[in-house]
């Protein structure tokens, strides 16, 4: 079922209600409805940027975007050029090195690429994903911050010596997550070039100079925009290609909240607990027992964030948000947000592994409202869950990691210099 249009009703100032009109097999139906949520996500209108391409209208080959590749087969012993560096760009290009003849891929401002398997073979949201990591990124200073991060992001190899690395570098920007892209560089069959400046008829020239040639494909991995087609543009307000919503979720301007956005916002964290929790303010504050501040509070607070954003995320990056402190701020909204120091002090068992170890959604759920009896466990027992499906071949009990230990190990570098810097001055 499409919907056509979501119209404010002409008592909304009163009643909040909203006129919605879908359509199915070509016929319209209009029904009224007290609330209406967005939950169409950022990834709907493929962005196929063709005039930013001087020349393309020339190509003879075939442009299509990444949306519509389906399966490698039809690009077999074919020369194939992929715009973007994005997850799609680069899983696309992986796949096609093992069919196509060429894969060339062109990137503006290059990527981190990071690898799914982490330190000591576990997932890396479970050892990336701490709040311990993120109070050092937040609290560090810049200097020290941006040469930790930088040295996370080359952990696994240099990615100046790939011709991945990021223009500025230090933004923390989304990374992408390919296992098989550095082996596919090594082996030849994928080439990282620069943006293209032009096209021909048959080729492409990259702003390096090079080119190209006999191109048989160009795949725009160019990402989505974000429109909402059936809205007036007044309820969702945009500037500078930022989307102004409160918490990324209420338009501030309208009378009633009664209308919330869900899922626009991007992070390193998992996209469903991030919606979950998302949805359970959204919830609350549309049945009212949550309350907005006023719209000037709202649009205070969107600038504030904005400027953090642009300062973390640069200006492309503008639903970029930080995982653990958007989910604590919407935790805290709705009274499910954990007080990490009394836990150290009433279940250090717990505290440890919530601190230290990964920011699992059961965290959300041990406190307030939704608040699950079985979370405690849940959290306690995460690494024997994410080994189990690993252990096919018993060779040994499951080694879960020494959180705490290895992180005193790790301050213990910087602890000892300092020892010996006051000691000698």
């Amino acid at each position: 079922t499409l919907v056509s249009s979501v119209n404010k009703r002409p008592d909304f100032s009163i009643t909040g209600q909203w006129d919605v009109t879908t359509e199915k097999d070509g016929k319209k139906e209009s029904a009224i409805f007290d609330a209406v949520m967005i939950c169409s996500g950022h990834h709907v209108y493929p962005n196929l940027p063709k005039e930013s391409f001087p020349g393309l209208k020339h190509f003879k080959g075939k442009c299509v975007h990444s949306r519509d590749y389906k399966e490698p087969g039809v690009f077999k012993g074919k020369r194939v050029l992929v715009i973007g560096l994005g997850n799609s760009g680069c899983d696309i290009a992986t796949e096609l090195s093992h069919t196509a003849e060429q894969v060339i891929i062109s990137s503006r401002s290059g990527s981190w690429v990071m690898s799914r398997v982490w330190d000591d073979g576990y997932p890396w949201d479970m050892m990336v994903l701490t709040r311990f990591k993120t109070f050092l990124k937040n609290n560090l200073p810049t200097a020290i911050s941006d040469w930790w991060y930088m040295k996370q992001m080359n952990a696994r190899f240099k990615h100046e010596n790939y011709g991945l690395m990021p223009l500025n570098g230090t933004l923390r920007k989304e990374p992408v997550f390919n296992d098989e892209l550095p082996a596919r560089i090594l082996c030849g069959t994928v080439s990282i070039k620069p943006d293209v400046k032009e096209f021909t008829e048959t080729s492409a020239i990259f702003q390096d100079g090079t080119i190209f040639d006999a191109i048989d494909y160009v795949i725009f991995a160019t990402g989505y925009g974000s429109a909402y087609p059936f809205l007036d543009d007044s309820i969702i307000k945009s500037r500078n290609n930022e989307v102004t919503l409160f918490k990324g979720i209420f338009p501030p301007l309208l009378e009633k909240s009664t209308m919330a956005v869900i899922g626009l916002v991007q992070s390193l964290g998992a996209t469903i607990p991030t919606a979950d929790l998302q949805a359970r303010w959204a919830a609350q504050v549309i049945k009212g027992t949550c309350t907005l501040p006023s719209e000037k509070d709202m649009m205070n607070d969107i600038d504030e964030k904005m400027g953090r954003k642009l300062k973390w995320f640069g200006k492309s990056e503008t639903i970029q948000t930080d995982y653990i402190v958007y989910m604590d701020e919407l935790a805290s909204l709705i009274g499910a947000k954990l007080n990490v120091p009394w836990l150290f002090l009433t279940d250090p068992k717990l505290a440890v592994e919530v601190f230290f170890g990964p920011c699992s959604p059961y965290q959300f759920r041990l406190v307030g409202p939704g608040r699950w009896p079985g979370a405690r466990n849940a959290i306690l027992t995460q690494w024997d869950r994410a080994l189990k499906p690993m252990k096919t071949r018993v060779v040994g009990s499951l080694q879960k990691p020494f959180l705490f230990f290895h992180w005193l190990k790790l301050l213990a570098i910087p602890i000892l210099l300092i020892t010996v810097f006051l000691v000698l001055f």
